[in-house]
């Protein structure tokens, strides 16, 4: 019988880097399962046993759970130490000194010994039986297998609109200070995923914050990416960590990312399909914007901005109706009824009008500045190609995506 005190893991300290597996084989574990902790000790043992059912018959005496705990105040590591009795596959680590998820996870990859690393949630948010297809992913070559809310599969159960408009905003702003990270996986927020150890060893990693996936796919030699549907619950015990400083940490960690110099090669493939069948909406709209203007601009001599406001509006109406149908038919199949259309159209509607203040601003500037009055049509065709890629790539990411679920 182990002790306690061998259960219990000494923090490492130094730099956050997770080192390279042993040359030799020994008996080392196939999964090293992360569990970074603060004040969950209401769910812990409904956490350990239901992961231990799930990985006992995929994994059997071949996995580890290590529990990273932030000295929390309700003693969750002690906790962890006793139900570690029964438990073998279970270490835990008692962290004094420093806070944060991000930098929890990685301490706990310090001391493991598994070649594939993962991280789960204390919370019961992240459903254990999602491990399997994480781990099969894993196992079929991908480097990172990340749980996602927005792919089929996945959603949320019961999130209000000023939650879903913070995380829409979140992503949209990682976009746009990050595409080349942020866009790859449909759902960079995620704090549940695994990862070769191969593809993290080696970096020095800089996390902020509590979104690790960020720093895995800024810092690590990540190829291969396979997105698995999850449906994220709702907590029963204990209260959320999030507060308004976690956006501000966001913020920073994609700044940094941004301005460290460090980031890993990436490759993506560009849709291509969808973008040119985006593209050929995109002239259906354009048709119809240049007719709405010249009838309300020219024949009935309204103001060019008015009259340009109203054309774009109308123009993003049809747009949609032919994306809806056709661009990204796909996913407007698994998401029948008008409920859910009215939805996408109003996610739609919200970056095309981002996309009509770039689109106004360059119109004028380039009527009133560069061409002169005679060369309406020539900027206004010049401010629809400016906003382009700008609707396609926020419309990819946030408005087709699979997240209403019962």
């Amino acid at each position: 019988m182990v002790s306690q005190l061998q259960r219990l893991v000494p923090c490492p300290t130094g730099l956050l880097q997770v080192p390279d597996l042993p040359s030799e084989e020994g008996a080392a574990p196939t999964l090293s399962l992360i569990i970074p902790t603060y004040n969950e000790g209401q769910n812990l043992g409904t956490l350990l046993n239901a992961l231990v059912a799930v990985l006992d018959p995929l994994l059997p005496n071949d996995y580890e759970l290590i529990l990273v705990d932030d000295d929390s105040p309700d003693l969750t590591w002690r906790q962890g130490l006793a139900l570690g009795e029964h438990l073998p596959q279970l270490r835990v680590m008692r962290r004094q000194g420093e806070r944060g998820l991000s930098s929890a996870v990685i301490r706990g990859w310090q001391v493991a010994q598994g070649r594939i690393l993962g991280v789960i949630d204390a919370d019961l948010q992240h459903p254990p039986e999602v491990l399997q297809g994480l781990l099969e992913a894993i196992q079929s070559g991908a480097d990172l297998a990340v749980a996602s809310r927005h792919v089929e599969g996945g959603g949320v159960s019961e999130w209000s609109l000023a939650r879903r408009i913070l995380s829409r905003g979140a992503q949209t702003l990682g976009l746009l200070i990050l595409p080349r990270v942020v866009g790859r996986v449909s759902d960079p927020m995620s704090g549940f995923f695994m990862v070769q150890r191969a593809a993290i060893a080696g970096p020095r990693l800089n996390p902020k914050g509590y979104k690790i996936l960020l720093e895995v796919l800024g810092r690590g030699t990540i190829d291969t990416i396979t997105e698995v549907g999850y449906v994220f619950q709702e907590r029963q015990e204990g209260s959320s960590k999030v507060t308004g400083r976690q956006y501000f940490d966001y913020i920073h960690h994609l700044l940094r990312l941004r301005a460290g110099g460090r980031l890993s090669h990436l490759h993506r493939r560009f849709p291509w399909q969808r973008f040119l069948r985006f593209g050929l909406v995109g002239l259906s709209g354009v048709v119809v914007d240049m007719a709405i203007l010249y009838l309300l601009h020219t024949t009935l001599g309204l103001p060019l901005t008015r009259s340009k406001i109203v054309a774009a509006e109308i123009a993003i109406f049809n747009n949609f109706v032919w994306n809806d149908a056709w661009t990204f038919a796909d996913v407007s199949l698994r998401q029948r009824g008008w409920p859910a259309r009215f939805k996408r159209f109003l996610k739609f509607n919200l970056i095309c009008l981002g996309g009509l203040v770039l689109n106004v601003l360059v119109l004028n500037l380039v009527y009133n500045l560069i061409f002169g009055q005679r060369w309406a049509y020539l900027a206004n065709l010049i401010a629809i190609g400016l906003v382009t890629i700008w609707n396609f790539w926020l419309n990819l990411k946030l408005s087709w995506r699979v997240t209403q679920v019962k």
